[in-house]
């Protein structure tokens, strides 16, 4: 008897170790807040309901959001979340190609020039008052500067003498004194910069209601310093593509296209960390409108994603959503895999200017895709549809 009782205790033991266990990773892996048109529904392995907190009137916030407790199998506590009831926006999946043509917020500083090209030092007047690579310069001697001529210009009037220098890095702003030297006859400050950038990418959704859109799901960044180029204007244009460089292991490839005019079908507002938004002249899609999925709706399973492969309209493709991260830190949605046999055919995989191809699961938008898994291309990761919606409400202001 007192062997049952000790295995007894052993086995109960380890079932609460169990369960503490999922529910410590339930706390850290699922969302802290949501958006939900009915009451809260999680899909989990192991059974978790939400259950809210007192009376509708107190529970609420200043939003409108409910207070919920999620318990493991309906007993064990997990962690409170924040749910605000809304109904979801309908909006059309595109899976059309665009051009997008970016002017930067000032101009970002790519490279610095060093060696004996100025004293015989090895750095130049940028590198050493301070100026570093990635930063933002808005302003030279009091002039709001847009491109390379204009800091040329400025610093060629200077004369030598110093100017002041506006700057952002990051999110804070800086002021530096810069010397200019005397090089080949000419003042420099011995960087360079970029002040515009030109791209194709995949519009994502259309906000019928407001003439908004979506695309590309993660951000433009400039090429040499990988951070997101800060806009200041910009437009969208219309792009026929042209072929496709297959995707192999190792060798992500593109789509290949052109612009078919210098004229605008659009105007850009934001470039952001989950994608690029502003208004559409016209609906670009032929598709209907359908339901935005919330994040927590996003299932492991069968979806499909619209995307142009060549010169004709989007086509469907099968995937399969390998996982998904609810995490409130989670860096990537999910994790896609392409299944369908003509997708990996024509082009392998997924490929660069793919991004932003809608995601439909359950008649829903749910995601995006966003980047190529480099060593293995039928793979890649995707951004919630929801958190791209939300950033274009908060784009238009």
């Amino acid at each position: 008897m007192k062997k049952f009782f000790k295995r007894s205790a052993a086995i109960l033991g380890a079932a609460a170790l169990a369960v503490l266990g999922i529910g410590e990773y339930y706390s850290s892996s699922l969302p802290d807040s949501i958006l939900t048109s009915s009451p809260p529904v999680l899909s989990t392995f192991f059974n978790v309901t939400a259950q809210r907190q007192g009376h509708i009137e107190a529970a609420a916030g200043a939003d409108g959001a409910q207070t919920y407790t999620l318990k493991l199998f309906g007993a064990v506590p997990i962690k409170d979340i924040s749910a605000k009831e809304q109904q979801a926006p309908m909006l059309i999946p595109c899976g059309e190609a665009f051009g997008i043509r970016l002017i930067t917020d000032g101009v970002l500083v790519i490279d610095l020039q060093a060696g004996s090209s100025f004293d015989g030092t090895l750095s130049c007047p940028a590198a050493r008052c301070g100026i570093r690579i990635g930063d933002i310069i808005t302003s030279v001697d009091g002039q709001s500067v847009s491109s390379n001529s204009d800091i040329s210009e400025i610093v060629e009037q200077s004369g030598g003498e110093p100017v002041n220098v506006m700057l952002k890095r990051g999110d804070e702003l800086k002021s530096i004194t810069l010397t200019p030297e005397l090089s080949g006859g000419k003042y420099r400050a011995g960087m360079w910069v970029r002040d515009s950038s030109a791209g194709i990418g995949t519009l994502t959704f259309y906000d019928e209601q407001s003439g908004g859109f979506g695309g590309l799901g993660h951000p433009i960044c400039d090429s040499d310093t990988k951070q997101p180029l800060p806009l200041s204007d910009g437009n969208v244009g219309e792009v026929e593509i042209t072929g496709v460089e297959v995707s192999r292991d190792g060798d992500p490839g593109e789509l290949i296209g052109r612009f078919l005019s210098s004229s605008a079908v659009g105007t850009l507002a934001s470039n952001t960390g989950c994608g690029v938004f502003g208004r559409l002249f016209s609906s670009p899609s032929k598709h209907g409108a359908i339901p935005l999925g919330f994040k927590q709706e996003a299932q492991k399973g069968k979806a499909t994603i619209y995307t142009t492969l060549d010169g004709g309209e989007p086509q469907e493709f099968e995937i399969e959503i390998l996982s998904v991260d609810l995490s409130p830190d989670a860096e990537h949605s999910m994790v896609i895999e392409v299944t369908d046999p003509a997708l990996l055919e024509k082009a392998g995989g997924i490929v660069q200017g793919m991004s932003g191809s809608p995601i439909i699961q359950n008649g829903k938008l749910i995601g995006a895709v966003t980047h190529v898994f480099t060593d293995d291309p039928k793979k890649g990761y995707a951004v919630f549809a929801e958190k791209m919606y939300i950033s274009m409400k908060e784009s238009a202001g």
